[in-house]
């Protein structure tokens, strides 16, 4: 066995109590963030906004992926894969065709 093995077979249990404990209180972990980037705003001003919204949202993201509230879990390759957990259905193939369009309100209806 490696040294990784070992390591992700010792860290295991304690993601799980991680990700349990981040499902139970994750209305608190996003508020919390929401107000945390809020104070930093309001100290700086608003002179880095745009970044303090972008690792809000990153972090907010890896609150979600914690959770497993993704769709999918990366797998071995780096791609995600469908898990099945979040309890939605995925919707009907259509085909390959997009879905015809309506006409718009502005144009003149089709005379036959």
């Amino acid at each position: 066995m490696s040294l990784l093995d070992n390591v992700r077979a010792k860290l295991g249990p304690a993601k799980d109590k991680v990700s349990d404990l981040a499902q139970r209180h994750e209305g608190t972990i996003q508020h919390g963030l929401d107000k945390a980037a809020r104070a930093v705003d309001k100290r700086t001003k608003g002179k880095y906004s745009d970044r303090i919204q972008s690792g809000t949202g990153r972090a907010k993201s890896a609150v979600d992926r914690l959770t497993h509230k993704d769709d999918g879990a990366p797998n071995a390759g780096g791609t995600r894969t469908p898990s099945g957990a979040s309890g939605t259905t995925p919707p009907p193939a259509t085909g390959g065709a997009p879905p015809p369009e309506a006409p718009s309100p502005e144009a003149p209806p089709p005379t036959s």
